[in-house]
């Protein structure tokens, strides 16, 4: 086992590199510094903190704070990029609002989203870009026809950034089974799905993902997710049973399912407490026994 905590479940290739199964994705963290629940130099504290525990994967869009996310992010890695995988999502824009963000689907706006990553990043690449459709529930929908464009077009927008060298590799999000196996001849290299071990309607994602050595990184692992109105798994009974008897808690036996169910699961989890960080990395070492697994798997699923 890794004597660096993130990397006690492995590791996993992504965009040229080799890098942790256990990721940190910029949400909470920029929603607790928009409110004031946290400062700026104590947010760049966090995540320089991550980085020193081994986690090297952080999930962030311009659209989380209306740029904060990826200020942060610039601070703390704008001297050390080689360190660390930076994944960022088009497709959307931010807009002030209870809805922070609108469809931004139109190959110039993906273009545009790619350019203004670029500058709040303070980068001159990206490391994934993941392009984040918007025509099937939960989330928005578009409506709008304008927005309303063909994914193979999407496509031809990343594919040239990614030769140009702009992007260093493409992924998807929020995409149906149909879309990914549309997709693939344009070399995708991460899904970013709703998925969780009690919602596993996109099961047959994952093992398409498998089959082609795409990364699988769920987002809203744990459940929760508020507008997604997903249940915690944190409070199944299943769950709770399991980190009782491996003196676990149940974040960590939620996280160390998704690891253990496909060897191309990158666990991605955020929060803007320390100490729940480390709890988190802490799931990369988590074993559970076969028997555990076993009852986990058939835990009130979703079907």
């Amino acid at each position: 086992m890794s004597t660096i905590p993130a990397r006690a479940a492995g590791a996993i290739a992504l965009a040229g590199r080799t890098i942790a199964r256990i990721g940190y994705g910029m949400g909470a963290l920029t929603r607790a510094v928009s409110a004031g629940h946290l400062t700026g130099d104590a947010a760049v504290s966090l995540l320089r903190h991550a980085k020193e525990e081994g986690v090297q994967f952080f999930d962030t869009a311009e659209f989380y704070g209306q740029g904060l996310a990826n200020q942060l992010l610039a601070r703390v890695f704008g001297s050390h990029r080689d360190d660390v995988v930076l994944a960022t999502k088009v497709g959307a824009r931010p807009v002030p609002g209870a809805v922070p963000m609108t469809a931004a689907q139109r190959p110039d706006e993906l273009r545009q989203a790619v350019e203004a990553n670029l500058r709040s990043l303070g980068t001159d690449r990206l490391d994934l870009v993941h392009l984040r459709r918007m025509d099937m529930p939960p989330g928005l929908v578009i409506t709008d026809p304008q927005q309303q464009v063909d994914l193979d077009d999407q496509l031809a927008v990343l594919e040239a950034l990614r030769e140009s060298g702009t992007i260093g590799a493409i992924g998807l999000s929020h995409v149906s089974l149909a879309q990914l196996e549309r997709a693939l001849p344009a070399g995708i290299s991460a899904v970013s799905n709703i998925y969780t071990l009690l919602d596993r309607t996109h099961e047959p994602l994952l093992r398409l993902a498998e089959t082609n050595a795409i990364v699988w990184a769920p987002y809203f692992p744990l459940g929760g997710g508020g507008w997604a109105g997903l249940p915690r798994v944190a409070d199944a009974p299943e769950v709770t049973r399991a980190a009782q008897e491996l003196h676990a808690t149940p974040s960590q036996v939620g996280l160390a399912w998704l690891l253990a169910h496909s060897p191309q699961s990158l666990a991605i989890a955020g929060t803007a407490d320390v100490d729940h960080l480390d709890e988190n990395i802490a799931a990369a070492a988590l074993r559970l026994p076969p028997e555990v697994l076993a009852r986990l798997d058939t835990a009130d699923a979703r079907p």
